[in-house]
């Protein structure tokens, strides 16, 4: 008899942690599709939706970013929220050791190390918001008062 495989991401245990309420949305998928993509595939507006940008300051510290799947990260915007000189994208294949989570799967939530988070401030014109679960096909679904009993997190100004 083969064991059922776990269904539950680091990301959701994390939001179970804190008892903080979730929804959880899952899509058959073989590879990475594009925030944009996957907002389509589920039915959701894309301005709720948002994708985690992983990115390391001039500093060396490294800082999580969510905007919304459409939109591109400011970088100069991005530093500024943070207090560094500037900020640049952590490359893919530096992404699974960094925060345990591949591209395209990667969630807020439940990385290897917890870094310093901003979500672009159009997430407060939603009730709840959706972004990734923690593996390609996973989407969570939650408010930003429920995020907050899990991660400490900033809103700011990040889009172009």
């Amino acid at each position: 008899m083969s064991k059922k495989p776990d269904l539950k991401t680091n990301a959701m245990r994390a939001l179970e942690r804190v008892g903080a309420s979730y929804d959880s949305r899952t899509f058959e998928c073989t590879e990475a599709l594009s925030g944009v993509e996957v907002a389509q595939l589920l039915g959701l507006d894309e301005d709720c939706v948002f994708k985690t940008l992983v990115t390391v300051g001039k500093s060396g510290d490294h800082f999580v970013f969510l905007v919304p799947v459409a939109e591109e990260l400011d970088l100069k915007k991005a530093a500024d929220a943070v207090g560094e000189k500037s900020v640049s994208m952590v490359r893919s294949k530096e992404l699974l050791g960094l925060t345990g989570y591949v591209h395209g799967g990667c969630s807020p939530l439940g990385m290897k190390k917890f870094f310093t988070t901003t979500i672009d401030e159009t997430a407060e014109l939603f009730d709840d918001i959706y972004f990734s679960g923690g593996r390609i096909g996973c989407q969570i679904k939650t408010s930003l008062n429920e995020l907050a009993k899990a991660i400490p997190f900033k809103l700011a100004d990040l889009t172009r």
